[in-house]
Order: structure tokens, then C-alpha cells, then sequence
């Protein structure tokens, strides 16, 4: 089914903003984080929930949008470049390997995607902080934060993902 443009536009506008808005308004800083790095939020859930429920160019488009707006907004603006490119590979991958089978209906698909998306944000953060802080070893303190929002991005957002995904209904094609 091909959407129109203008669809889409309003689509990827409204996943990055409520992508935003889980960033921005439901987070912590962890003791252990350093200058900025670690930050706990669930915006993971929306990636989980954009990516599964539209695939993997809406849930690219909005996991950098919406969290690279956060980042320029919130006082992490040199973070900004880094999450615009993890943040987009993140949703890329978690909307391709979700919808390889039943279009992102099939849950050990899903877990795996959001498992092998998770990894692939902890390591472009890490050597984003290796770039940062100039040294291997100061990444590693923001690694738990990391694997949390991972974590808490499978545990909510597996299940809101298929609760959208019952009672969205995609529209016709005009």
C-alpha cells in the first residue's frame, strides 16, 4: 500500500514529537553517569513502538528527529550529530528485522530486533563518547544506563507496539 507524501510527513512528525516528549518529560540521570552520558528515559519505547508498527524508514526518520531535537533542546546539544546517526541506524534496524516476518507481528522477531538495535545503540554510544571524552575507558560508566533503556524499551514497548499495532488502521490508498 503506498501512502502519500503529506502522509507520511504528518506521520514522522507526530512519532518524533511523542519520541520528544518520552525523552524529554519521563528521564533520570543516573548517579553514575558522566557529563551528560547515561541519561535513563523511555524514549527507547517509542522507537520500539515507531519501528514495529511503521517499519523501518518511519521508525529511522522519527528515533533521530525526535531525539536529536531533544539533545539540541535539553542542554546536550554536542551530542546532537551522534544521536541523529545511532538513534536513525537504532530505528532502521529494529523496523527492518521486525518486519523480515508477519510485518512486525512476529514476537521473536521483534525481541530480536529490538535486542540487536540495542546493542548497536550501546556501541555507536560508547565510541560517541570515545570521541567526546578522548579516552576508552570514561564510556564504560554510561554502559548500565544504556543497557536499562534497552531493557525498559522491550519491557513497555513490545506490548504498546502491539496494542497500536491492533487498533491502528492504515488508510486506503487514494
Amino acid at each position: 500500500m503506498n501512502h502519500s507524501k503529506a502522509y507520511d510527513l504528518v506521520l514522522i512528525s507526530l512519532l518524533s514529537a511523542l519520541t520528544y516528549l518520552f525523552t524529554r518529560f519521563i528521564n533520570i540521570q543516573p548517579p553514575f553517569a558522566l557529563n551528560g552520558g547515561g541519561l535513563i528515559h523511555i524514549g527507547n519505547v517509542m522507537i520500539v513502538v515507531s519501528s514495529i508498527v511503521f517499519g523501518k524508514k518511519h521508525g529511522a526518520a522519527s528515533a533521530a528527529l525526535g531525539m536529536g531535537i531533544f539533545d539540541l533542546t535539553s542542554g546536550y546539544a554536542i551530542w546532537a550529530p551522534f544521536t541523529i546517526l545511532i538513534r536513525g541506524a537504532m530505528g532502521y534496524t529494529l523496523g527492518y528485522i521486525s518486519h523480515m516476518k508477519n510485518n512486525g507481528n512476529n514476537i521473536f522477531y521483534n525481541v530480536i530486533a529490538v535486542i540487536v538495535s540495542g546493542i548497536l545503540m550501546i556501541v555507536g554510544y560508547y565510541f560517541a563518547q570515545v570521541i567526546i571524552y578522548g579516552n576508552w575507558v570514561t564510556p564504560i560508566a554510561s554502559i548500565p544506563g544504556d543497557i536499562t533503556q534497552v531493557v525498559v524499551g522491550l519491557v513497555l514497548g513490545l506490548p504498546l507496539a502491539a496494542i497500536v499495532k491492533k487498533i491502528y488502521r492504515k488508510p486506503s490508498a487514494s
